[in-house]
């Protein structure tokens, strides 16, 4: 059964990136809905896996992390607005009988990505 997963760090503070918001959204055409939305624990990563079973269809789809809101609870020193704000990554589900893991490394002034496993 494929799913989609995430991990979150914050390497600028070498540590697990605890309590971001993240948002799955899937788009059809112009159209963004919605799927779920989670927070990340204290490992930096959700519960439960963000999509798993029928939820998961091949399509394009985009993941919204709030790690504004994050970094501002962790660090004083940030310009106004932010250079990084909301980090949205859209990707592509090709096979969603797969396991799609899909990790951020941020800090408040970069993000990368990758699909991992």
């Amino acid at each position: 059964m494929g799913r989609l997963t995430t991990h979150v760090l914050d390497t600028a503070q070498g540590r697990p990136g605890a309590g971001i918001k993240v948002s799955v959204y899937r788009l059809d055409g112009e159209r963004r809905r919605l799927l779920r939305a989670d927070t990340t624990n204290a490992d930096g990563r959700c519960d439960q896996p963000l999509l798993e079973g029928a939820t998961f269809v091949a399509g394009t789809y985009e993941l919204v992390f709030g790690v504004h809101e994050y970094h501002s609870r962790s660090s004083t020193n940030l310009p106004d607005p932010p250079f990084v704000g909301d980090v949205v990554l859209r990707f592509g589900v090709a096979q969603p009988d797969a396991h799609y893991h899909v990790p951020l490394l941020v800090t408040p002034w970069s993000y990368s990505t990758y699909r991992g496993s």
